[in-house]
C-alpha cells in the first residue's frame, strides 16, 4: 500500500520522465476500498465513474462535481464530511436542452460530448458552477444550496472547441475566469468576469498557458499566492499535474512547476480539486484520467507544501509527488455517508443517482400512476431496434468492486406488440437481457451491439432480470420467473470504456412500431 520503486529518467522532459511503479497495488485488483473503519482509507475512495472531479470545502462540509456528458440531469453534485465517504446531493442541470437540442431525446446526438469538466466555487454565500461543452461553449449556474434549486443556465461563451474552465474572486471581489481553447493548440486564456459570474469580457483575454495538451485548469488561492493548477500530456510519458503561480489573480503566471508524476501504472491521476481538510492538512481529490470499463474513478491523495508548491501524493526524494494508495482518514465523521444505488421507487421523484440517456421525454415515464413502481412508456427509437437510439433509458454508474449484483423486477403485462424492455449495460458498446413482445407473445431476448438472440417464451406477469460482475467487469445475465430460481441467459458481456465514459447499467423500454405499451418496474436492487 503506497510502496514504490522509482527509476529516474531525466532529460528534456525533466521530472516528467520519472516513472513510479507500485510494488503492491495492481490496478483493478483491490478487494477493499475507501473507509476501512479503522482510521485508515484505501484508494480508490469511489471505484466508479465520477470523472472530471472538482472539490471545495465550505465550513465542515466538502462538495464535489462530476461531468455527465449526455446524461440527464447533468453535472452530479457530491457531498462529504471526511473526503472519503461521499453521497450524491443532486444534479445541477435539470434540462440539457438549455445547452442545445442535440442533447434531447428527439436527436440523441451528443455521445462523448455534452457536459464536460467544470469548476465548483463558493463565494459570498452562494455556490457557483462553471462548465464547458465542446460544441456549444461555456455555461454557468448558481444556487444558495448545493442540492439546488440551481438557476437556469447562463451562456458565458458561445462557440465550439473550448473546455475545462475555472473561476476565482480576489480580495477586492474582482472576478476572473479561465478556459482552454483546445481546438487552437490548447491555448488557455484568463478573462475578466462580472462579479455575479454571469458574463466574461472576451476583449480582456490574456494567454496564460498553451500546448502539450494543457487543460483541466483550476484557479485557487492559498496564502499570498494564486495558483493555476492544470494537467499536461507528453508522448511517451503520460498526463500529470502542473501548476503556475502569481501574487495577483490577474497574473502574470510566470513561475511553473510539475507537482506529480504521470502515474501510468495507476491510470494517471491528474485532474481534481486541491482542498484544505478539517484536520489542517491538504488533499487532492482526483480522478484517474485513463479510463477503462469502470470509467475514470476517484482517489484521495495527500498534498505536501514544499517551497510554496502543493506536491501531490507520496513525496519522492526528487521533490515530486507519486501515487499513494492509502493513508489516515482526514476526519472521523459520526455519520458514514454512502452513494445510493438501490431504489424501490417509493418516492415522488427519482433518486439522485439516476440519469437518463439524453434529456428524457417527460410524459413517457411516471412514478405516480402506480404508486411504488416506475412506469416506463414505450415509444419509437430514432433507429429501429437500436438501443442506443432509444429515448428514456434510465441509467446509473456501475462500481468496480469484488461482487456486484443488480436485480430488477418488472411487470410485463401491459406490453404491446413491437415493444422491448429490460436490463442493459452500455458505454461505447452495449448488451442487454430483456423481453420482446411479438404477435401477442412475450419472449426472452439477449442483445449485444445490435445483434439479438431470442430465448424461451415468457408466460408470466412478472419477470426478474439480473446482472452480476466482479473486478474484471465481466457481466453474466440471468432471469427468473419467481424471484428465487435464476437461470443464465445470453453470453458473458465484457464491459468496456467508450465515449469518455465507463460502463452504465440501465433499464430500457421502447417500441419499434408505435407509441404503445409500458412496463412497470417494482425495484432496482444493487447489492
Amino acid at each position: 500500500m503506497g510502496r514504490f520503486w522509482v527509476s529516474v529518467v531525466f532529460g528534456a522532459c525533466g521530472f516528467a520522465g520519472i516513472q513510479a511503479q507500485p510494488a503492491i497495488v495492481e490496478w483493478g485488483t483491490w478487494r477493499s476500498w475507501g473507509d476501512l473503519g479503522n482510521g485508515m482509507y484505501l484508494n480508490p475512495v469511489i471505484p466508479s465513474d465520477y470523472s472530471d472531479i472538482d472539490c471545495i470545502r465550505v465550513g465542515d462540509d466538502y462538495y464535489a462535481i462530476s461531468s455527465t456528458f449526455q446524461f440527464s440531469p447533468g453535472m452530479t453534485v457530491l457531498h462529504s464530511k471526511d473526503l472519503v465517504n461521499w453521497e450524491i446531493c443532486g444534479n445541477a442541470v435539470a434540462d440539457l436542452t438549455q445547452i442545445g437540442p442535440e442533447l434531447g431525446w428527439s436527436r440523441m446526438g451528443r455521445y462523448n460530448r455534452g457536459i464536460w469538466a467544470g469548476s465548483l466555487r463558493y463565494h459570498a454565500g452562494r455556490f457557483y458552477l462553471f462548465f464547458g461543452t465542446p460544441d456549444e461553449g461555456f455555461f454557468m449556474t448558481s444556487a444558495l444550496r448545493p442540492e439546488g434549486p440551481w438557476e437556469p443556465l447562463t451562456r458565458l461563451l458561445d462557440g465550439p472547441g473550448w473546455d475545462d474552465c475555472s473561476a476565482i474572486w480576489d480580495d477586492s471581489g474582482k472576478a476572473y475566469f479561465v478556459g482552454t481553447h483546445f481546438a487552437d493548440g490548447y491555448k488557455t486564456y484568463l478573462f475578466d468576469m462580472a462579479a455575479d459570474g454571469k458574463s466574461i469580457d472576451r476583449q480582456s483575454a490574456r494567454l496564460v498557458n498553451e500546448g502539450n495538451g494543457r487543460e483541466a485548469s483550476k484557479l485557487i488561492r492559498v496564502g499570498g499566492w494564486y495558483y493555476l493548477v492544470f494537467s499536461e500530456h507528453k508522448p511517451g510519458v503520460g498526463r500529470y499535474v502542473m501548476a503556475k503561480r502569481s501574487r495577483k489573480a490577474a497574473g502574470p503566471y510566470a513561475e511553473e512547476k510539475q507537482l506529480a508524476l504521470a502515474g501510468t501504472e495507476a491510470m494517471e491521476p491528474n485532474q481534481g480539486g486541491i482542498v484544505e481538510g478539517r484536520d489542517g492538512r491538504w488533499y487532492f481529490l482526483t480522478h484517474h484520467g485513463t479510463g477503462d470499463w469502470s470509467g475514470r474513478i476517484v482517489s484521495l491523495l495527500p498534498v505536501t507544501w514544499l517551497d510554496g508548491w502543493p506536491i501531490i501524493g507520496q513525496v519522492l526524494d526528487a521533490g515530486i509527488g507519486a501515487m499513494k494508495w492509502g493513508g489516515d482518514m482526514p476526519f472521523r465523521a459520526e455519520e458514514r455517508l454512502a452513494i445510493r444505488r438501490s431504489d424501490d421507487f417509493d418516492e415522488d421523484r427519482l433518486a439522485p443517482q439516476w440519469q437518463w440517456n439524453h434529456q428524457p421525454r417527460t410524459d413517457f415515464f411516471s412514478l405516480s400512476e402506480r404508486r411504488g413502481w416506475l412506469r416506463l412508456k414505450a415509444f419509437r427509437p430514432l433507429e429501429e431496434d437500436e438501443l442506443m437510439k432509444a429515448g428514456n433509458t434510465l441509467t446509473q454508474r456501475t462500481f468496480r468492486q469484488a461482487e456486484n449484483e443488480v436485480t430488477i423486477r418488472i411487470d410485463i403485462s401491459r406490453m404491446e406488440d413491437g415493444q422491448r424492455a429490460g436490463l442493459c449495460h452500455f458505454s461505447g458498446q452495449h448488451s442487454a437481457i430483456g423481453v420482446a413482445m411479438e404477435n401477442g407473445e412475450h419472449r426472452l431476448e439477449y442483445r449485444k451491439n445490435g445483434k439479438v438472440r431470442q430465448g424461451p417464451a415468457v408466460r408470466a406477469k412478472y419477470l426478474w432480470l439480473r446482472s452480476e460482475w466482479g473486478l474484471d467487469g465481466l457481466s453474466r445475465y440471468s432471469y427468473s420467473l419467481d424471484g428465487d430460481r435464476f437461470r443464465p441467459f445470453g453470453e458473458p458481456y465484457q464491459m468496456v470504456w467508450g465515449n469518455y465514459k465507463g460502463d452504465r447499467v440501465g433499464i430500457y423500454c421502447f417500441n419499434d412500431r408505435a407509441e404503445a405499451g409500458c412496463v412497470d418496474v417494482d425495484y432496482f436492487h444493487y447489492r
